[in-house]
């Protein structure tokens, strides 16, 4: 365990040093809050306020406003937290291909050191600082939020988040190290970087509505972990917000608006539960870690 841990204050360390890695991990948080505030953001709240207009005449526009720009941003920020969780994650996993390109990877292969412990180290890392990254963006969201004068999250609200932000973290930290595997220049990976920058939104349905998407579209997405971690993430930030947008207005339209928006992910006509979801993540991250062994040992043996 202590050379494990030696491993991820290595890896950690070599990520924190490379100013220019931190910035472009953050990009792609950055390129989101862009579009989320500058286009994206006004036309799903418009599309918020046209849909309660529906139904009351008596309503007050703009209190309907105020409250639709505050749940669109909580829902922003839970997508920027798993844009986050992908791309933070994958500039740490980095460092594994730089070593490989640099032949440091040889070193240790002829260390005394167990070659999980190896992979423990680089995953492990990949866990802290992505963690680590999007707690201090929760933080600066949640602050961004609070000086506007909107309600933020509770200490309970709070900690679900903490426990679904190193749960998504964890995942692409599995699913990054097995992909990393089969890259073996740093070009490579910076290219496959841009590649899942850019997918990411769309894959989680966070520069557009799901419900926007074709539903053949819908259905791959439902079989993606990215959806269903996005889902978890705002069913906790937009509860409230919803609750006070939607007041007065009949409940099949909140369900019909959450499944649109991502909030919640509809399979078979039956919503999917928060405890199927975590376990399909966990079940994703154990494939991808069991796919990294087998991995692996067939390149040990080369």
């Amino acid at each position: 365990m202590r050379t494990t841990l030696q491993l991820v204050k290595r890896n950690s360390l070599m990520y924190l040093r490379d100013k220019s890695s931190v910035f472009f991990s953050m990009l792609s948080m950055l390129i989101v809050l862009g579009l989320m505030v500058v286009f994206l953001g006004n036309m799903n709240r418009d599309n918020v306020v046209n849909l309660l207009s529906e139904y009351g005449e008596d309503r007050n526009t703009d209190i309907d406003m105020e409250n639709a720009e505050h749940l669109i941003e909580m829902w922003t920020v839970a997508g920027i937290l798993v844009v986050n969780a992908v791309m933070v994650t994958l500039t740490v996993i980095g460092t594994r291909i730089q070593d490989e390109e640099k032949k440091r990877l040889q070193s240790f292969y002829v260390a005394p050191v167990k070659p999980v412990k190896i992979a423990l180290g680089y995953i492990f890392s990949a866990l802290f600082i992505g963690t680590i990254m999007c707690i201090l963006t929760l933080a600066v969201a949640e602050a961004y939020i609070f000086f506007k004068g909107g309600s933020i999250l509770n200490l309970k609200e709070t900690l679900t988040v903490i426990g679904l932000i190193l749960l998504n973290v964890f995942l692409y930290s599995c699913i990054l190290f097995f992909v990393g595997m089969f890259v073996k220049s740093d070009s490579a990976w910076s290219g496959f970087g841009t590649v899942i920058g850019t997918l990411v939104g769309f894959v989680g349905g966070i520069y557009l509505p799901v419900g926007f998407l074709p539903e053949k579209v819908q259905n791959v997405l439902k079989a993606l972990p990215v959806l269903h971690g996005n889902a978890m993430m705002r069913d906790i930030f937009t509860k409230r917000a919803l609750e006070e947008t939607f007041a007065g207005i009949p409940k099949e339209v909140v369900t019909e608006y959450k499944n649109y928006m991502g909030i919640t992910v509809e399979v078979g006509g039956e919503v999917v539960s928060l405890e199927i979801q975590v376990a399909f993540l966990l079940g994703f991250a154990i494939i991808m870690i069991i796919g990294s062994i087998i991995a692996w040992k067939k390149f040990d043996r080369k």
